[in-house]
């Protein structure tokens, strides 16, 4: 019994993990459009980090999704 419950329990984190990563995707992208004062390189970066959340998101790579758009925030101080 506690086996199935713990498996239910991950199977529900990991579907709510993979539906928040277009959420993180949405922020990245609002925060973009008003974003100042940082370099072009950190662009160059936070641009890549979120194509390769959407790319890994698509592939159902969602743990490294939310590795890439949780550092693309961190560079962009959400």
């Amino acid at each position: 019994m506690k086996t199935v419950l713990a498996v239910l329990l991950f199977s529900v984190s990991s579907l709510a993990a993979a539906h928040n990563c277009p959420n993180e995707m949405k922020a990245i992208d609002a925060k973009l459009g008003s974003a100042s004062g940082i370099s072009a390189e950190n662009m160059a970066k936070i641009k890549s980090l979120r194509a390769d959340g959407e790319k890994f998101h698509k592939e159902g790579k969602h743990d490294e999704s939310m590795k890439a758009l949780g550092e693309a925030k961190k560079l962009l101080g959400i």
